[in-house]
């Protein structure tokens, strides 16, 4: 396990996340980092599914039986206002086909 190195800048040691690892482990707790980091490749795919589809947001909102409002949440990457378990159904009724693999 690497650890992180601390870099001293005219406003004091600041901490350097070593390459290929999220910054997302460095500021909550390992469990709380996977889950966002779950939570936000489920919301990446919905997203790159709105952007391929052509679709306007209220259209969208029928598809995914949710609110143009929660579309637009979507669309500007509010992580923190969707849950992963509807995450997973909203990228189910996209036709993303949402998997989970688990690696020791």
């Amino acid at each position: 396990m690497k650890t992180k190195k601390r870099r001293v800048s005219e406003h004091g040691p600041r901490a350097v996340t070593p390459a290929g690892r999220s910054v997302l482990r460095d500021l909550s707790s390992e469990e709380e980092a996977i889950e966002l980091e779950i939570r936000s490749t489920l919301l990446r795919g919905l997203e790159q599914w709105l952007e391929e589809s052509d679709m306007t947001q209220v259209e969208a909102a029928k598809v995914l039986g949710v609110t143009q409002a929660r579309v637009s949440d979507i669309r500007r990457g509010k992580v923190s206002q969707f849950s992963m378990d509807s995450l997973i159904r909203l990228a189910a009724r996209a036709g993303l086909h949402p998997t989970v693999r688990l690696a020791a």
